[in-house]
């Protein structure tokens, strides 16, 4: 079926909660108040509606018996009632028209019970209703409010404190894909603790009906994704996805995080799933065919998408290191290298617009400029800039780190530093991508990242991990050029402002 049906579950006109629950505890019950929250504040447009026989009405709305019984016609549906009812509840949202429907509902293949599932799919295709689920926590859009995540913001602790438990990220441009829910909620918590926004997140659980392969053709063709992310612990589609992925690579860039790569690990994923994990070199060798940048781990993964959404991918995989701190550049040349990057020594025009800007008197007649580039603890905000603009206009050069550590006296205010650097990157045109890091936590650092990002410059605590995130932006240039359509892409590719 088509991809535009997928709309429903991101951008619907009316939704039904069906198991929806007067009891504050229960799924049914936090979905709908969410929902209606969010409809109140203006955020969902969507009418939302409580489907529930035993209810007149749940939080001052009128509660229906039966999806049926809504006066009007339903494009989402939401299930959270025990797992043998589901088949019945499909059938009526099947009849009753429902293009979309997430079952929260567990207790299907994931615990053996795979008959169940299979009269799950064969109601849906009766009908040509497409199914999210089941076994899953379904969707999240901060764009557009829809958000089934039966999880509350808040707790309250024993002794009386209201703590956020749940976060939502703020509204943004990566999209998440993941098999498991568990990781999902754990990773829209890390993206809101790191502020990266969210276009929409989408926890498919035992993936009855609608998958990755699914899920990767609507991501390709909605405007609001910039970078798709994707936890996987199986395949069923492994081929379809490949196929799918290798043209949606060409527009937009995918960044997938494989759990079970040792054989204790997928023995894991597969009792978790209910289905075979694979062999990691296969993954490894369909990731690679199809322009799928891999991630090692959660932080990598977030890291590869500040940079894959803020900055351009690379035309090559040459490096330039700024820095006013020589220890800081050593461990981003170190990591760069063991990535499969290089940090080339600057021996042409570059080099001697350096050496003109020390004759000058602009930088420091005892800095460093060999690559990384050492402005010394002497380094001012101007002295980044005019480094950096040599560096922009470089063809030596086909990413540039800057590390601007805060503390050295001649950066009187590094939020200012860190606007510059970013205008100064946008008035060139992004012709080259550009990532910051500002090692701390102290108020000075963690303002000054913000500044960075907030500028389009995605800037990390450590040399190390910006330079795994140079990766991405190298990996995926590669890619795109290999396929022809590299120019192409950069000529088209616009700032997510």
């Amino acid at each position: 079926m088509p991809s535009g049906q997928l709309r429903a579950f991101f951008e619907p006109d009316a939704i039904a909660v069906i198991g929806a629950s007067r009891e504050p505890e229960k799924p049914g019950h936090v979905i709908f108040k969410i929902l209606l929250e969010n409809k109140r504040k203006g955020v969902l447009k969507a009418e939302v509606y409580p489907v529930n026989p035993f209810a007149d009405e749940i939080l001052g709305v009128k509660c229906y018996p039966s999806v049926k019984d809504i006066p009007r016609n339903v494009d989402l549906a939401v299930i959270v009632v025990p797992a043998k009812i589901v088949p019945k509840v499909l059938r009526d949202c099947g009849e009753k028209g429902v293009r979309a429907v997430i079952v929260i509902s567990a207790g299907f293949s994931e615990v053996g019970n795979v008959e169940l599932e299979q009269e799950l799919v064969k109601i849906a295709k009766a009908y040509g209703v497409r199914v999210i689920g089941p076994n899953c926590i379904g969707v999240l859009c901060p764009w557009t409010g829809v958000d089934t995540i039966f999880l509350p913001v808040e707790k309250v602790l024993k002794d009386g404190r209201r703590v956020i438990s749940t976060p939502r990220p703020r509204p943004g441009y990566v999209s998440l894909l993941s098999q498991s829910g568990a990781f999902g909620t754990a990773a829209i918590d890390y993206m809101s603790g790191e502020g990266i926004g969210l276009n929409v997140f989408v926890s498919y659980g035992n993936k009855a009906d609608v998958d990755e392969a699914d899920l990767l053709e609507y991501l390709a063709e909605d405007p609001r994704t910039r970078v798709i992310l994707m936890y996987i612990e199986s395949l069923e589609r492994g081929r379809r996805v490949v196929e799918v992925a290798r043209e949606v690579t060409l527009k937009k860039p995918v960044v997938a995080l494989k759990a079970g790569r040792t054989a204790a690990g997928a023995r894991a994923a597969a009792s978790h799933t209910a289905a075979l994990a694979g062999v990691d070199e296969v993954y490894e060798a369909a990731f690679r065919r199809a322009g799928i940048v891999r991630a090692y781990d959660v932080e990598e993964l977030f890291d590869m998408a500040k940079a894959l959404a803020m900055q351009p991918p690379a035309r090559g995989n040459r490096v330039a290191i700024v820095t006013d701190g020589g220890g800081a550049g050593v461990m981003a040349t170190d990591e760069c290298v063991l990535r499969e990057m290089r940090v080339p020594e600057l021996k042409g025009k570059a080099r001697d617009a350096l050496e003109e800007l020390k004759n000058k008197g602009v930088i420091p007649h005892f800095a460093s400029l060999m690559n990384p580039i050492d402005l010394t603890g002497s380094a001012t905000t101007e002295m980044y800039l005019e480094t950096l603009k040599v560096l922009l206009e470089s063809d030596e050069i086909d990413v540039v780190l800057v590390l601007a550590l805060h503390q050295v006296p001649g950066i009187e205010d590094p939020v200012d530093l860190a606007q510059s650097i970013g205008e100064l990157v946008k008035s060139k045109g992004f012709v080259k991508p550009v990532l910051a890091v500002d090692t701390g936590w102290s108020e000075a650092a963690v303002l000054t990242r913000e500044a960075f990002d907030n500028a389009l410059i995605p800037s990390y605590p450590t040399p190390e991990r910006a330079a795994r995130a140079a990766r991405a932006l190298c990996t995926y240039g590669s890619y795109l050029s290999k396929r022809g359509v590299l120019e192409d892409y950069l000529r088209a590719w616009k700032p997510a402002l």
